[in-house]
């Protein structure tokens, strides 16, 4: 599978997906540690990648989103941004219902 593939096939199966450097538990870029805590913040569950593990991930990701930083967030195989998007739509009280709407099937499920 070429590494485009993967990427499309993570986040359409990925209700929602943080591409971050490290991980939730151990960001390696204070960009990261932004967005996982607005996401934690919201009390949602959601998939990460970590593009320093995956570096055909990190290279190609890029050219797939049409977004040349990392972290970048992915909402029903929608890119929504990066840190600071993110960070502003929880300052704003918008990332949370965003979220819920991508988690509701799973929910249901």
């Amino acid at each position: 599978m070429k590494t485009e593939d993967k990427i499309r096939l993570q986040i359409e199966t990925n209700p929602i997906l943080l591409y971050m450097k490290g991980s939730p538990a151990k960001p390696e870029c204070g960009f990261s540690g932004k967005a996982v805590a607005a996401l934690q913040a919201t009390g949602i569950d959601f998939a990460y990648i970590n593009v320093l593990e995956n570096p055909f991930i990190r290279e190609k990701l890029p050219s797939v989103s049409r977004w040349p930083t990392f972290p970048q967030l992915f909402v029903k195989g929608e890119l929504v941004g990066g840190a600071d998007i993110v960070e502003e739509m929880a300052k704003l009280g918008t990332l949370k219902p965003l979220l819920e709407t991508a988690a509701a099937p799973l929910a249901e499920a």
